[in-house]
């Protein structure tokens, strides 16, 4: 839908510096990808395949909770989509948006810009316990 949400991450995840980071960019259409490349994704692809192929590589996968929904942000996340990012092996740490045809019960609704802090954060802590892990 733009890729809107994933720009305010990648900006967000630029400003921790970390010259380790790798960030991909995968969008569900061209414009969403793009901007996410402007934004500061070091490589990005569009589409179904390049999902499905892409996330069995990352450590994180970052973006609304609908990426995970089959038909979710107006139909642009499609089942293949949805499954490949359910089965990746990284960790998942997801926005709790609101979709229309779905209600998350019992969450606080928080400014766009406070949940991006928030995966931030989460990120950070995993990425943390990961290395020490490692």
């Amino acid at each position: 839908m733009g890729g809107g949400i994933g720009v305010q991450l990648i900006g967000r995840l630029k400003e921790l510096n970390d010259p380790e980071l790798d960030i991909i960019a995968l969008g569900t259409n061209a414009v969403a990808t793009e901007r996410m490349m402007k934004a500061g994704a070091h490589r990005g692809a569009t589409g179904e395949n390049a999902i499905r192929i892409s996330t069995v590589q990352g450590d994180f996968i970052m973006g609304p909770i609908g990426i995970v929904i089959s038909n979710s942000m107006m139909g642009e996340i499609t089942p293949g989509m949805a499954e490949a990012i359910l089965k990746a092996r990284g960790e998942r740490i997801l926005l709790p948006l609101q979709q229309d045809h779905f209600y998350l019960a019992g969450l606080e609704q928080l400014p766009l810009a406070k949940m991006t802090d928030k995966a931030v954060e989460i990120f950070k802590e995993r990425l943390r316990f990961s290395n020490q892990a490692g």
